[in-house]
């Protein structure tokens, strides 16, 4: 039996109408500044996506662009003044960066309770302590889309490939946070093959088209594709070939799976740190 396609346009759209709802009901509206350093044709699409998302949701947007030569200093002032701005509430600073600018400085210096996509050290050490805060928005959707399709990690084998601060690590801390027996798989993972058929809830993130095949995926797993690739025909794709789609229980696909959930969660986010900080 094949796989059910885990929706992730249908899952955005409800948790955006959700958002739009009760931002409406504000008479001080929340507001999402981006801030984009140069000027990279997947950055400026990536922005494009956030204004309308924006829109969408009734939330107030602003962005700050600055050329492929700017300064560590005029970054840090651009997000000092965002910083200081009662009308922003959540800053997202679109990475990476260019190799002349201290990344780590950047993302430290975004206030906490503006730190909407969860970049900070502060933001993470909470996640890491399962304290309150922001969540990194794509792992974050990922666990929304498990909870729409009732799909509990308790007591599941749960195996995350790869291990970036922004998607693999964080997805392992959520996903035992729900009680889930998680295993992060990299490059140096001697048998992967052999790691991915143990899951019962297989989440790959690694950026390398056709890594999982069908061979790999465990009889009745989830198979949770965040990566987004092109092949070798330029089309976009994930991680994981689609014939893992006859094994799996579930499946997402590439486009429409993980990426319109992560965009839905940032405007969740938004809303959310403009309620912290008193706008009603």
């Amino acid at each position: 039996m094949a796989a059910v396609v885990m929706d992730g346009k249908a899952l955005a759209a409800k948790i955006k109408e959700e958002v739009r709802q009760k931002v409406e009901r504000m008479e001080r509206k929340p507001g999402m500044a981006v801030v984009l350093v140069g000027e990279d044709p997947a950055a400026l699409a990536y922005e494009a996506g956030k204004r309308k998302d924006c829109q969408e949701c009734g939330v107030y947007y602003d962005t700050f662009r600055l050329p492929e030569a700017a300064t560590q200093e005029e970054l840090l002032d651009v997000i000092g003044v965002l910083n200081d701005r009662e009308d922003i509430d959540g800053i997202l600073l679109l990475l990476p960066l260019p190799r002349h600018l201290d990344e780590g400085e950047a993302v430290r210096a975004i206030r906490p309770d503006k730190d909407v996509d969860c970049v900070s050290p502060v933001n993470l050490g909470q996640l890491l302590l399962g304290g309150e805060g922001f969540r990194p928005c794509t792992p974050a959707g990922v666990m929304r889309l498990l909870e729409e399709y009732g799909v509990d990690p308790e007591g599941k084998n749960c195996v995350v490939v790869g291990r970036s601060h922004v998607v693999g690590k964080p997805q392992a801390l959520l996903l035992l946070g729900k009680n889930g027996t998680v295993t992060i798989c990299h490059s140096r993972t001697p048998d992967l093959a052999a790691e991915c058929r143990r899951a019962d809830i297989l989440v790959s993130a690694a950026g390398r088209p056709g890594l999982i095949t069908g061979d790999m995926v465990k009889e009745g797993a989830v198979v949770i594709d965040v990566a987004m690739n092109r092949d070798a025909q330029g089309k976009l794709c994930g991680d994981v070939d689609y014939a893992a789609a006859e094994r799996a229980a579930y499946i997402t696909p590439v486009p429409g799976g993980t990426g319109p959930v992560t965009r839905a969660v940032l405007m969740e986010q938004v809303l959310a740190a403009a309620l912290r900080r008193g706008k009603q």
